[in-house]
């Protein structure tokens, strides 16, 4: 059974228990060039693997470009 959560305003089903860290993974993002914010809180990366979504969640993906 899956969890509807919002990803940039998207709703997305996502398994029950699924991490921000195994979210980026199915989405192709690399997590170095990804900033994330749950619930309008950033989420540090060193946290992504044991941030764990739950029904309703609201993420926010950034990613970062470089270039000058």
């Amino acid at each position: 059974m899956g969890v509807r959560i919002f990803v940039n305003d998207e709703p997305r089903q996502v398994a029950e228990a699924t991490s921000v860290a195994t979210l980026l993974v199915e989405l192709g993002l690399n997590p170095r060039h990804v900033a994330v914010e749950r619930n309008r809180e950033l989420v540090p990366r060193q946290q992504h693997q044991n941030c764990l979504l739950v029904a309703e969640d609201r993420l926010e993906f950034v990613t970062l470009v470089g270039g000058g």
